[in-house]
């Protein structure tokens, strides 16, 4: 009796794992399907494929007919890449570009920071979002993608000069800003109790900075010696490197998560910027590349299943705001703010153009956002619908940057700018 009743729970146990497994690999295939088609038709349509990834999540999600994605697994695949792109930008974290024009781009880039996240905090609150709310989705709107910047800087030839040097020193410190602000995210979960006081407040978040402290100075101290060493042994073996290069970036992730408290993202980012020290930096971006892409695809994949069609069109001010943010007072704020340090007015919109959009950044900070339960789920459908609009837009806007320049000389005291 025992042992039929060994065999029958162990049976249904071998279900259950083929069903999960079943279900596992059916969500993956169906994701990649949906995030391969939709980038290919974007890239066709000379778009970003990020365009692409979140229309086919929207395909993918809850709010249109057809398949829907299994919200657990789509998760999880998600973390996975958001922990391979953050790896990714870590790697290519330049603190020599940002020390070469930091005398603009620090001031400049927190000044921007600081007034959109205002602007979108007061409107957040007078639509009834909490202070919490009001403050992750106007951080979300202030930052731009480093990414998307390159991309256009390169397709128009302008990466390697002096005004696209600046935007992108302008934008690593929007990614310094961000990393700070994913440190500080869970004390926003904080609630003062009856009990609770200035001092027990300050204790917790002099804790968690603390953590974070030693984090960073593990990282350094003992990262810079040990995940060198680390890749220098495994590239002996082409096969055993590129199962390090993983190793180290999910692993990082990991024990950053686990042992200090901060979130994965952040935990890459770090492992990133630290093998990025190595002198095989290229064979390790060679490395995660072919897991990165499918897994980051996978990641905005999961933003777009959350987005509300209908909620949207529902509220079309909110759109219609959100827009207004991300593409006239970001870039108008940029433009003046680098005309004030008087450089010419050309360099002003090259920045004020590459930031008229919001990119992984922004949506690393709404998922966390949603996982710390600081966000409602009708929080961020406009956000989401405006960053795709913005990253759709930002390529005609730099090829209208000529005829922007040609209209603003000819208005009074911008003809010699």
């Amino acid at each position: 009796m025992q042992t039929v009743c060994f065999h029958a729970a162990h049976f249904e146990i071998e279900k259950e794992t083929g069903v999960h497994q079943e279900n596992l690999l059916l969500n993956l295939a169906v994701c990649l399907a949906a995030a391969l088609a939709c980038g290919w038709l974007a890239s066709r349509c000379r778009l970003s494929p990020i365009i692409g990834y979140l229309v086919g999540g929207m395909l993918c999600g809850p709010f249109t007919p057809g398949w829907v994605a299994n919200p657990a697994i789509a998760e999880q695949l998600a973390d996975i890449g958001v922990v391979l792109l953050m790896f990714g930008v870590g790697l290519h974290f330049n603190f020599r570009q940002l020390l070469a024009v930091r005398r603009v781009a620090v001031p400049g880039a927190t000044v921007q920071c600081l007034v959109a996240t205002g602007v979108v905090m007061g409107a957040g609150r007078l639509v009834g979002l909490g202070w919490s709310q009001a403050l992750v989705v106007g951080l979300a709107f202030s930052v731009a993608s480093t990414a998307v910047l390159a991309r256009m800087l390169a397709d128009h030839h302008r990466l390697s000069t002096p005004d696209g040097q600046l935007a992108m020193g302008w934008l690593v410190v929007e990614d310094v800003f961000t990393v700070i602000v994913l440190v500080l995210l869970p004390m926003l979960l904080v609630q003062p109790g009856p009990d609770s006081t200035f001092s027990n407040l300050a204790a917790q978040l002099g804790a968690a900075l603390g953590k974070f402290a030693v984090l960073v100075g593990l990282v350094f101290v003992l990262g810079t010696r040990l995940v060198p060493w680390l890749l220098s042994g495994a590239a002996r073996s082409a096969e055993i490197f590129h199962l390090a290069v993983p190793v180290v970036a999910l692993g990082m992730a990991w024990v950053a998560s686990e042992f200090f408290g901060v979130s994965l993202a952040l935990g890459s980012f770090l492992g990133g910027v630290v093998a990025g020290q190595s002198p095989l930096r290229d064979r390790v971006e060679a490395a995660v590349l072919p897991l990165r892409d499918p897994f980051a695809a996978l990641f905005f994949l999961s933003i777009g299943t959350l987005v509300d069609l209908e909620y949207v069109i529902s509220y079309p001010g909110r759109l219609l705001f959100a827009l207004f943010v991300i593409l006239i007072l970001k870039p108008i704020t940029a433009l003046v703010l680098v005309r004030l340090f008087h450089r010419p007015l050309h360099t002003a919109l090259v920045v004020a153009i590459g930031l008229a959009q919001v990119g992984e950044f922004s949506f690393i900070l709404i998922r966390s956002g949603n996982q710390l339960k600081l966000l409602d789920a009708d929080v961020g459908h406009q956000f989401l619908a405006a960053a795709m609009i913005s990253i759709m837009l930002n390529p005609f806007l730099f090829r209208l940057l000529p005829l922007i320049e040609r209209q603003l000389r000819r208005l009074p005291g911008w003809r010699n700018a």
